[in-house]
């Protein structure tokens, strides 16, 4: 037995030291892997975004469609630098972008809700203003929600395929007017084909920002066939239904291949992350949006460490008072399980909101009320007689059906909010109910098998012995706990 507990006492030990190494570990790595601790919004301060569905035919949304267009909204956040972004469908028709830490939230958002097609059309012998939202043959009929700019120059169109467009995004209505014939369709823009073209490869003509692009198939021809018979005459290219520019023929556009230009690199990066990542086959638009401030987020960072280290402070010092010996082995075991906690947050990772430590101090008093009713068990038992041994044996044994039934009644609760929350796109519920389930599995190691090694580990200790170690005024079953008609302790 002793050597059981020996070895359970080591592994114990391991993990712990091992969780602790990982909570601060230098420069936050560990075998590699970034082990720092991820922030949600409330706490880092950042974006989020309930976007709403719109199908550009007359046909209900389908759950495709929906799942096509977050993975698209996936790789567009991504591609914005733009760290821990959570994208995930909420019901049928909805999907929740949650962006921390971004730096300017309405260009993000214009950027994901596009749909990213890219279209030359005859402009019918005009040039359109550029930034003006026109109705095509690909999508006559674009949703409201689109973006349009506002209208600086015009471009010009050389053999090189250059297209030069000072266009910035602002929102705009719906689009009326002609239907103009597009002579590509997106869905053969070649994603990748789409380059950036500036920093060491900027346009060293121009100075000017640059997006390459290429079509393929029918699209490629068409492109060729009509630059070829229109000579002199200009062209157009529209993204999401907007102008960007038109220009003047100058040459054939040879295998669908060209160049989008801007003046700014902000630009450029927008086109180029609507391009790339391919088109959304839905139109979106903005059921709400609402931003946390960075310092409001530093704020509640420093109000939830507070708390925590308060609360934990406040169990400790209630569980030492009342319990005494035990209680002390209670707090060394709700450090250990702050630190696997922790670790555990790291490793995954878990994205810690406030709604996350919420359930995680909720889990510390589940494990705390595992110690309890432990504890209690323990103090009935000595009363009755029993040697130290034998009464945490009992008390565990007896204890072990009550936390049981209370941390499954709990795991479970945990999954039906983290199921509630991940249907309706509701993160706070789903950060709750992710740290209260994991915290409730860590209580059953640290309450119970942590706490029963490091009593039994003491029991051949002397001062083990004593009555007043468990908050008792006399325990027969102890060593110290009775005493002779001379006053003289007796052995158990």
């Amino acid at each position: 037995m002793r050597n059981r507990n020996v070895i359970t006492l080591i592994l114990i030990l391991v993990v712990a030291g091992l969780a602790i190494w990982i909570d601060f570990a230098p420069d936050n790595t560990w075998l590699g892997r970034d082990v720092s601790t991820r922030l949600g919004l409330d706490l880092q301060g950042g974006t989020q975004v309930l976007l709403k569905a719109v199908s550009q035919t007359d046909q209900a949304v389908t759950r495709d469609e929906i799942q096509t267009a977050a993975r698209v909204i996936e790789q567009r956040v991504n591609g914005l630098g733009v760290s821990e972004a959570v994208v995930q469908t909420s019901g049928n028709d909805r999907i929740v972008v949650e962006m921390p830490g971004v730096k300017d939230p309405e260009q993000a958002i214009q950027t994901i809700r596009s749909t990213g097609q890219l279209e030359f059309v005859d402009p019918q012998a005009q040039y359109l203003t550029t930034g003006a939202i026109v109705r095509t043959s690909n999508n006559p009929n674009p949703a409201a929600l689109l973006a349009t700019a506002t209208p600086t120059s015009t471009a010009t169109l050389s053999e090189t395929g250059a297209l030069t467009s000072t266009a910035t995004l602002t929102p705009t209505t719906e689009a009326q007017g002609p239907i103009f014939s597009s002579i590509t369709k997106g869905r053969d823009l070649s994603t990748s084909d789409v380059m950036l073209n500036f920093g060491s490869n900027q346009n060293i003509t121009s100075g000017q920002y640059a997006v390459n692009f290429a079509y393929r198939g029918e699209s490629a021809t068409a492109l060729e066939r009509w630059t070829s018979q229109n000579i002199g005459k200009p062209m157009c290219i529209v993204i999401d239904n907007t102008v960007q520019s038109c220009a003047t023929v100058q040459a054939t556009l040879v295998g669908g291949q060209g160049q989008i230009t801007t003046s700014t690199k902000q630009e450029s990066e927008a086109i180029y992350q609507q391009l790339k990542y391919g088109a959304l086959p839905v139109s979106l638009s903005i059921e709400s949006s609402r931003t946390v401030g960075a310092t409001l987020g530093a704020d509640s960072v420093s109000a939830s460490l507070f708390a925590g280290i308060v609360g934990l402070a406040v169990v400790a010092l209630f569980m030492i008072l009342y319990y005494r010996l035990p209680g002390v082995l209670a707090t060394v075991a709700l450090l250990i399980y702050t630190a696997i906690s922790f670790a555990i947050y790291r490793v995954v990772p878990i994205t810690l909101t406030l709604a996350g430590i919420a359930g995680f101090v909720l889990s510390i008093g589940v494990a705390v009320d595992a110690n309890v009713l432990i504890f209690a068990r323990l103090k009935e038992e000595l009363r009755k007689g029993m040697s130290l041994r034998k009464s945490v044996d009992l008390s565990f044994k007896e204890a072990w059906p009550a936390i049981r039934d209370s941390s499954a009644a709990t795991i479970i609760t945990s999954v039906i909010l983290f199921m509630f929350g991940n249907s309706f796109g509701v993160s706070i519920i789903k950060g709750f109910a992710v740290t209260l389930g994991l915290g409730i599995l860590i209580s059953l190691f640290t309450a119970v098998t942590a706490t029963r090694t490091f009593l039994h580990m003491i029991v051949p200790l002397p001062f083990a012995q004593n009555p007043w170690m468990y908050e008792l005024d006399e325990a027969p079953g102890l060593e110290h706990g009775r005493r002779d008609d001379r006053g003289v302790a007796t052995e158990a």
